[in-house]
C-alpha cells in the first residue's frame, strides 16, 4: 500500500495497543503503547502526496497503529524531530522532502489510568457502590497537569472491578478543591441506574458555602441562569445569554445561615450539575466564595482554596431502591473560617432547610 511516505530507516517491533479505561463522552479509546514497552524510533521522509499537510497527519500516516491524539502528545513531548530539530506544533506543514523523526514511547496521558494506592475516606461502601468524603486538593480524575495521584487512580486500587467501568465507575464530578460528597459505581447497572438518575434530577445534592460580604435581601434565593464559557476568558464559566452564546440552563437554590459585616454563610442545593454552577451563581449575586480567585474571591480567614463543601447526598440505591442519606461535616479548614468570623452552625439544624 502506498502510504505516500517513504521509510528510509525504522526499528521495527511488535507494539500492543491497550484500551484506556478513561473515555470521553463518546467513550471511544486511544490507542497508545502500553506502558511497559521500552519504546522505538522510526524515521520517514515526506512524499509529495503528503506536501502541505499538517505534521500530526503526516505522522499518523507513518504510524497508523497509533491515534493523532497520542501523536499530538509526543510533539508536545518533544518526542518528535523535523528535519532533525524538536518539532514545536502539531499543525506545522511538513514539504516535500521534509525528515520526519519520532520516538515511540509512553506518555504521562497513557500511563495515566494506572492503580495508585491511595487512603480513602469512605463513607459507605456495598457490592453496588461507593460513597467517598473527597478531601480538598484530590483531582477526580487524569487531566493535563494531573496525569497522577487522581480519584481514578484510587479507585482502579480500592476494587478490581473499577478497571472494568468508564472512567473507573465515577458518575459526577467535585472540583479539585471542593471537598465532600461523592458516590461512585462498582458497577455497569448501578452506573447506567446512577447516571440516569443524576440526568432525571434524582439525586439531592446540598453544599456548604463561605462567601463574600454581607448577605442582603430575602433570605432564600432561587438563581435560575444559564451557563457557558466566559467569551472573555474560555478556563472560566460564566452566566451568559443563551440567544447570544452557546450554555445550557443551570438552577440553583441558595439559603442564608449565617450573617457577618464581611462574609456569609449559605446552603446550596443543586437542581442542574454545571460545571462550577455555584461558584458561577454565587459570584452571580455578588457573593463570590472566599479564597475563589477565579470568580473573584480571595483569601480570608486562613482559607486558601474555595470555600466550597458537598455537605449532604441522597439517593434512590439502584438495586435496593431504598433511599439513602448521607452528610458529612466541613473539613478543618472551613470550620475555622467560620469560627473566626463567627459565622454557624458548622452544621445545619435540618429546620433552618425546611
Amino acid at each position: 500500500m502506498n502510504t505516500g511516505l517513504r521509510t528510509s530507516a525504522e526499528i521495527i517491533e511488535p507494539g500492543h495497543a491497550e484500551e484506556v479505561l478513561w473515555t470521553d463522552e463518546s467513550e471511544e479509546t486511544d490507542a497508545q503503547p502500553e506502558s511497559g514497552w521500552p519504546g522505538q524510533w522510526r524515521q520517514a521522509a515526506v512524499a509529495a502526496a503528503e506536501h502541505g499537510q499538517r505534521l500530526d497527519r503526516a505522522l499518523a500516516i507513518l504510524v497508523p497503529e497509533f491515534s493523532r491524539s497520542y501523536l499530538q502528545q509526543l510533539i508536545e513531548a518533544g518526542a518528535v524531530q523535523l528535519n532533525g530539530q524538536a518539532a514545536q506544533r502539531s499543525a506545522a506543514k511538513v514539504k516535500v522532502g521534509d525528515l520526519l523523526g519520532i520516538e515511540l514511547k509512553p506518555t504521562p496521558q497513557s500511563q495515566a489510568f494506572q492503580s495508585e494506592i491511595m487512603a480513602l475516606a469512605v463513607v459507605h461502601e456495598d457490592e453496588h457502590l461507593l460513597v467517598i468524603d473527597k478531601p480538598a486538593g484530590l483531582v477526580v480524575h487524569p487531566a493535563p497537569g494531573h496525569w497522577s495521584g487522581t480519584l481514578l487512580n484510587g479507585l482502579l486500587a480500592h476494587h478490581e472491578a473499577a478497571r472494568s467501568l468508564p472512567r473507573a465507575g465515577i458518575v459526577h464530578r467535585l472540583d479539585k478543591d471542593t471537598s465532600g460528597l461523592m458516590v461512585v459505581a462498582k458497577t455497569r447497572g448501578a452506573m447506567d441506574a446512577l447516571v440516569a438518575a443524576i440526568a432525571e434530577r434524582q439525586v439531592r445534592r446540598e453544599y456548604l458555602a463561605l462567601a463574600h460580604k454581607r448577605w442582603q435581601g430575602p433570605q432564600t434565593v432561587q438563581v435560575d441562569q444559564p451557563l457557558g464559557r466566559d467569551p472573555r476568558l474560555r478556563t472560566r464559566m460564566a452566566v451568559v445569554d443563551l440567544q447570544r452564546h452557546s450554555g445550557k440552563t443551570a438552577r440553583t437554590d441558595v439559603r442564608l445561615l449565617g450573617n457577618s459585616d464581611s462574609a456569609c454563610w449559605v446552603h446550596c442545593q443543586l437542581h442542574t450539575g454545571r460545571t462550577h454552577q455555584i461558584r458561577v451563581h454565587m459570584q452571580h449575586l455578588g457573593h463570590p466564595l472566599l479564597a475563589d480567585e477565579l470568580y473573584g474571591g480571595r483569601p480570608m480567614a486562613g482559607l486558601q482554596r474555595q470555600a466550597l463543601h458537598a455537605w449532604r447526598l441522597s439517593l434512590q440505591h439502584p438495586a435496593s431502591g431504598q433511599v439513602w442519606t448521607w452528610q458529612r461535616t466541613p473539613p478543618p479548614d472551613m470550620a475555622c473560617a467560620l469560627a473566626e468570623l463567627q459565622l454557624g452552625p458548622l452544621r445545619p439544624d435540618d429546620a433552618e432547610l425546611q
